[in-house]
Formats: structure tokens, C-alpha cells, sequence
């Protein structure tokens, strides 16, 4: 049995977590969960007013995520997650699920990120927020298992980019594949 991976596809809001997540996942063959999912309502209310969430908001959010991804390794699936993953803090509870946890930060200017928000519709994230999302970023460090992708090409090709940085092959990746749950199934 090949070993379980989470892939945490991260980044700013709009730097294309969401569209990289699902050409992945249709990909391999792995289900993927939106870190959208974990929050609870009151978070969700706070950045659609406009409101940053604080460290003491974001630590339930994050263990409610590493704990799908430890029920997953448990049922030999692995896995993708979207996930802001801001800080190394926030990507340690992430690291703290069984299975091996991998980062691909979606990396892209903020002047590019604003203008992909600019024109989405329906996120309760506002393009306000983005300059504290480039203030609170953190890069990997040569701890965490990970890869930067530039965004300033296609979706494809960001997907390409990452699987060829991470060295998985697809074919090989479905052959694999344990049917699965998502986070509302859990």
C-alpha cells in the first residue's frame, strides 16, 4: 500500500486554491475538501463583515481540518485540503495529521490576486482583506514538506507544476484510490 498523502493546496484568498484543488482531485482521483467547510459560522460572519480572524478564531477551524485528514490516513485515503495556511504556526496543526502532510503554496503579486477577486462573485471573502492575507503570509520553511507554484499561468498548468514539483504521477496516484468521505459525512 503506497504511503497516504495530504496535498494542502495554500495560499492568499483568490490565488486559485479552489480551481487548483479540483483539477487535482479529478486528477488522482483523491477526494478534496474546502477549508470553507471547517469554519465555523461566526468566522464566516466575521470576514464577511470585513473582519480579520484572530489566531483564538482560526485554531478550532484548523484542528477540525487536521482531524479530517487523520480519519482519512485511518481509511488508507489520500487526500486534498484548500487552506490559507498562512503561518508555519497554522500549517504545524496541520502537520500534526497522520499520513504525510505536503504543501503547495499558490503563489502569485497582489496586484494579480486582487484583480482574479475583483471579478469573483459569490465568496464572502472581500478583496479589502487581501493586503492582511500578504501581511500574515509566512513562506515554507525547509522543514515543511513543500512546493511554490506561480499563478500567473494557467490552472493547468499551476496543476501540472505541482504534481511534477511533488513528483506524483497521476496514473500511478489513481491506481490507489479508497473511496471516500467528506468532512460533513465524517
Amino acid at each position: 500500500m503506497p504511503e497516504v498523502q495530504h496535498l494542502v493546496i495554500m495560499g492568499v484568498s483568490g490565488s486559485g486554491k479552489t480551481t487548483t484543488a479540483q483539477i487535482l482531485a479529478d486528477r488522482l482521483g483523491w477526494p478534496y475538501a474546502e477549508a470553507d467547510e471547517f469554519h465555523p459560522q461566526a468566522n464566516i460572519d466575521k470576514m464577511s463583515a470585513g473582519t480579520p480572524l484572530t489566531d483564538e478564531d482560526r485554531w478550532p477551524w484548523l484542528r477540525a481540518m487536521r482531524d479530517w485528514l487523520t480519519e482519512q490516513s485511518r481509511a488508507d485515503r489520500s487526500t486534498i485540503v484548500t487552506c490559507s495556511a498562512l503561518r508555519v504556526a497554522y500549517r504545524d496543526v496541520l502537520r500534526e495529521a497522520e499520513g504525510r502532510v505536503r504543501f503547495v503554496h499558490l503563489q502569485g503579486t497582489i496586484e494579480a490576486i486582487g484583480e482574479r477577486m475583483s471579478g469573483r462573485a459569490g465568496h464572502f471573502m472581500p478583496t479589502s482583506l487581501l493586503p492582511s492575507q500578504f501581511q500574515t503570509l509566512e513562506p515554507l520553511t525547509d522543514a515543511e514538506d513543500g512546493v511554490v507554484v506561480p499563478v500567473e499561468v494557467s490552472p493547468h498548468s499551476v496543476a501540472d507544476a505541482a504534481l511534477r514539483e511533488l513528483g506524483i504521477d497521476p496514473v500511478s496516484a489513481r491506481a490507489d484510490v479508497t473511496p471516500a468521505t467528506s468532512p460533513q459525512e465524517s
